[in-house]
């Protein structure tokens, strides 16, 4: 068994999200979901340790889950989680671009390893992005988020 780092801002944390977590806890059997700050992101509306707290309520029912808040770089993240990889999720080939710099970077910089879990493909078209758009916009977004975080997204925006 390993423990690997599943970095991101998760702002929503939405069904593609816990779908690569569900997979890296059956591949790896620990996971820790780092909570980041991406300062090249606009922040969103949702402070990161309300975003902890939800997505801590989703993953409660998977054992081997660890949900914790992390500045910085996500391979110092990684070091002071104790892990020696990190597992990114992939929709397309414009995702697989971007994260293999990422993880070529990563490696170069730590020794820390990036392996790609790619997400199902129901969950292909799902964007933290575009969930708030549409949810700013009132628009119904309850087929892409757990409702933990529908709850909070209709108290933050009075989504459907």
């Amino acid at each position: 068994m390993s423990t690997v780092l599943y970095p991101g801002s998760f702002d929503p944390f939405h069904l593609g999200h816990l779908d690569v977590v569900e997979q890296a806890v059956e591949i790896f059997g620990e996971v820790v979901v780092a909570v980041m700050h991406n300062p090249q992101k606009p922040s969103g509306d949702m402070p990161t340790e309300r975003r902890v707290e939800v997505i801590r309520a989703v993953c409660r029912r998977l054992p081997g889950v660890r949900v914790e808040a992390h500045g910085g770089l996500a391979v110092e993240a990684a070091r002071a989680a104790g892990v020696l990889c990190i597992v990114k999720g992939l929709r397309t080939p414009g995702d697989f671009e971007v994260e293999q710099q990422m993880a070529h970077t990563n490696h170069a910089v730590s020794g820390v390893r990036t392996v790609y879990v790619p997400c199902g493909p129901a969950h292909g078209h799902i964007s933290s992005r575009f969930i708030r758009d549409i949810a700013r916009a009132g628009g119904d977004v309850s087929s892409m988020v757990p409702p933990a975080v529908l709850d909070e997204l209709t108290g933050l925006y009075g989504t459907k």
